[in-house]
């Protein structure tokens, strides 16, 4: 069994729709207005993020996106900070890994 589904509660759900298919490309392949986007992945795995007017998710929770090589982790890191966007520089620790503030009020982590 694995898991196909996720939802998230983001502030915009707009924002959060392009950040994920820009940069990660996820796909839209449903939405209601600026309350709900049905996003998939390569895989086919089910993303959903419903529009909430405060997002609360505790410091440690976020999404991952693997890829295969530190310099895929080194390239994503560059188009994040050339798009303006607050990351601090690729690290060794559970792997090669840095973390970006997604909008929306979520966290998402690049590793290999």
């Amino acid at each position: 069994m694995k898991l196909h589904h996720l939802n998230l509660t983001v502030t915009d759900v707009s924002a959060t729709k392009t950040f994920l298919e820009t940069y990660f490309g996820m796909r839209c392949i449903s939405s209601r207005g600026n309350g709900f986007a049905a996003m998939f992945d390569d895989d086919d795995f089910v993303l959903t993020l419903m529009k909430g007017k405060e997002v609360h998710y505790p410091n440690t929770f976020h999404i991952g996106f693997p890829v295969e090589s530190e310099a895929e982790v080194n390239n994503m890191y560059q188009r994040l900070k050339e798009g303006g966007f607050a990351v601090e520089p690729p690290q060794h620790a559970h792997g090669y890994t840095f973390y970006v503030e997604a909008p929306g009020g979520f966290t998402v982590e690049v590793l290999c």
